[in-house]
C-alpha cells in the first residue's frame, strides 16, 4: 500500500513512536499532577520532557505557555475564543480550513464580531492592512494550505500585526513537522498544531503555544490539580487551559515523533518530502486531462482534478490500486473556492515521513494506467 493522505494524519507511524505508546501504557499509568505517588509522578515528569522537546524543536523560550489540547481543531478555538472581544473585528484568509472558518463564522453570526475574508493573491501583508478598521483585533493566518500547500509569510504577517497591536493566530496544522519553524523568530501570539500530522504522534493530542497568555480567560473549566480549594481556575500558566485529564499516552508519543524528527535532522525531512513533491507534479503535468492548481508552490499538499473523471472516483480507482490519497473539498471550503476547484472539489496528495521516491513513481504508473483504461 502507498499511503498519500498525510495531512490528514501521518502513517505509517515510526517504530519509536510505537513504541513510546506501549512503554506509556505500561509505565506512565498515573495521572500526571494528580497525586504525589511515582505512578503519577512518572507520567508528570514525561509530560513535562514533552513540553521541553516542542519548545526545543520550535524555538521557543517559555515552554511553561506550551499548552497540551486534543488537537489542532481545540487548540484553534481555544486562542479564538479566549482572544475574542465583542465587537472586534477579525481578518481570516480565504485559504482558512473549517477549524477556523467555523469559529469565526459563528461569532459573527451571534453578533459577538465581524469578519472579512483577505486575499492571498499578490502581496498578503499589504492585502491585510488594507482591510484594517478601527476595531480589528484579530487576525488568523493558516501557514500552509491543507488543500495545495500554499504557504504564507507569518513573520511578515506577524511584524504588521504586532505593530498594529493585532492578535495574531497561527494555525500550524500542515507546516509543524514539515518545514522548520523558530517561533523565537515569529511574532505570533498563538501556534497550533497536532501531534498526530507532520510530528508524527497519534491522534488526541495537540498544543497551543500561547505567548503572554497569563491574563486571557479559560477556555474549560475542571481540575488541573493545582489550588482545588479555588473556585477558578489557575492564573498560570500552562494549568489555566488544561482542565481536565490530559492526554498522557497521545503525548508520549509526540515526545518520540519530535525526538525522531529532531535526531534524522527536519532539514533532511523536509528535502526528501519536497523532492518527492516536484517529482510527482512533474510527472502529473503530462498525463492527459490532469489540471494542477498552483503547480509552483513547494511544500505541503499537491491537488489536482481530471478533466472527465470525477475527483471521487478518481480516489476510488487509485484506492483499487493500493494507492490512498483525499478526494473532495478537504475541510476547507474557501481554498477550493480561492483555487476555482470544480464541483466535487479536488485528488489531494499529501506526504509525509515515511514516503519515498519509489512510491512516486508507482503513483504515477497507476494514475496513468487508470486514466488511459476510463478515457
Amino acid at each position: 500500500m502507498i499511503y498519500f493522505d498525510n495531512a490528514a494524519t501521518s502513517y505509517p507511524k515510526p517504530r519509536p513512536v510505537r513504541r513510546a505508546v506501549k512503554s506509556a501504557l505500561a509505565e506512565f499509568g498515573g495521572n500526571p499532577g494528580r497525586g504525589g505517588h511515582r505512578l503519577a509522578l512518572a507520567a508528570a515528569d514525561m509530560v513535562y520532557d514533552c513540553r521541553l522537546a516542542i519548545a526545543d524543536f520550535f524555538g521557543i523560550h517559555e515552554p511553561e505557555q506550551i499548552v497540551f489540547t486534543a488537537g489542532a481543531t481545540m487548540a484553534l478555538n481555544l486562542a479564538i475564543f479566549t482572544g475574542i472581544r465583542r465587537g472586534m473585528h477579525v481578518l481570516i484568509s480565504d485559504r482558512e480550513h473549517n477549524a477556523v472558518l467555523r469559529p469565526i463564522h459563528r461569532l459573527a453570526k451571534e453578533g459577538i464580531i465581524e469578519y472579512d475574508i483577505y486575499p492571498t493573491a499578490g502581496n498578503i501583508p499589504s492585502a491585510i492592512a488594507e482591510r484594517l478598521r478601527p476595531n480589528t483585533g484579530m487576525v488568523i493566518t493558516c501557514h500552509v494550505s491543507n488543500v495545495n500547500g500554499f504557504t504564507q509569510p507569518i513573520s511578515a504577517i506577524g511584524e504588521l500585526c504586532r505593530e498594529r497591536g493585532l492578535y495574531f493566530i497561527v494555525d500550524a496544522a500542515q507546516s509543524a513537522g514539515h518545514v522548520p519553524i523558530r517561533l523565537s523568530a515569529i511574532p505570533c501570539d498563538a501556534f497550533c498544531a497536532p501531534a498526530h500530522k507532520g510530528l508524527l504522534g497519534i491522534a488526541g493530542c495537540g498544543f497551543l503555544f500561547l505567548r503572554g497568555g497569563n491574563g486571557l480567560p479559560p477556555f474549560l473549566a475542571g481540575g488541573s490539580g493545582v489550588d482545588s480549594l479555588s473556585l477558578d481556575m489557575p492564573d498560570v500558566l500552562p494549568e489555566r487551559y488544561e482542565a481536565g485529564t490530559l492526554p498522557t499516552v497521545a503525548i508520549a508519543a509526540l515526545r518520540a515523533g519530535i525526538n525522531l524528527l529532531t535526531d534524522r535532522g527536519l532539514d533532511e525531512t523536509a528535502h526528501r518530502e519536497s523532492t518527492l513533491r516536484r517529482r510527482i507534479l512533474e510527472g502529473l503535468s503530462v498525463v492527459p486531462g490532469i489540471r494542477l492548481y498552483e503547480p509552483e508552490c513547494e511544500n505541503g499538499p499537491l491537488t489536482f482534478t481530471h478533466a472527465t473523471i470525477p475527483p471521487e472516483r478518481l480516489a476510488r480507482l487509485l484506492d483499487e490500486c493500493g494507492i490512498c490519497v483525499r478526494a473532495g473539498y478537504h475541510c476547507a471550503p474557501l481554498a477550493h473556492r480561492t483555487l476555482g476547484t470544480p464541483s466535487g472539489g479536488s485528488v489531494r496528495i499529501s506526504l509525509g515521513y515515511g514516503n519515498r521516491s519509489s512510491e512516486g513513481e508507482k503513483f504515477l504508473r497507476a494514475i496513468s494506467s487508470v486514466i488511459g483504461q476510463e478515457g
